[in-house]
């Protein structure tokens, strides 16, 4: 038997404000969204910001459906529109946003399983990283390198 590690760096950035302009633009587009966010279940806001190589920014947000599973969430709505809209063209970053009706959100917000997967197809297609913003309603924000560091050992076409 062999142990291994899986371990990534990340940086933590205290406020929007601390961000890069190109990184605050996306994440200003990312909270847009996330007020036009469907949510009427959950009463969670999730707003996704897709910046793509050919300098066009790409927007999403959740959308709640009464029979749960049917529903999507802002990353996939962002990702699929711009794979749909733009195909071919490379994800440079997204930036995700999260906030509650009930309460506070001040923590960073990370994709759930789905939206890791759909996001590294994505990543896996186009040979390139994408970059990963994420933050709550406030407070800090999140900055990963790659999808993959935090979708590790991920599934993709190699294996079909």
């Amino acid at each position: 038997m062999k142990k291994q590690t899986i371990s990534f760096e990340y940086q933590v950035y205290g406020s929007v404000e601390e961000l890069g302009s190109q990184d605050q633009e996306l994440m200003q587009a990312a909270i847009k969204a996330r007020k036009d966010a469907y949510a009427p279940y959950s009463n969670f806001l999730v707003g996704a910001a897709v910046l793509l190589e050919n300098g066009e920014v790409v927007i999403g947000n959740n959308q709640e459906n009464a029979s749960y599973p049917s529903g999507l969430c802002a990353e996939r709505v962002a990702v699929f529109h711009a794979g749909a809209k733009f195909p071919g063209v490379v994800i440079k970053a997204i930036a995700i946003t999260a906030m509650s009706k009930n309460h506070l959100v001040d923590t960073p917000a990370a994709p759930c399983g789905n939206c890791r997967q759909a996001i590294s197809e994505y990543e896996f297609r186009q040979k390139a990283p994408i970059p990963i913003l994420m933050m709550g309603e406030k407070g800090e924000v999140i900055k990963c390198k790659s999808l993959a560091d935090i979708l590790p050992l991920g599934f993709n076409n190699t294996y079909l």
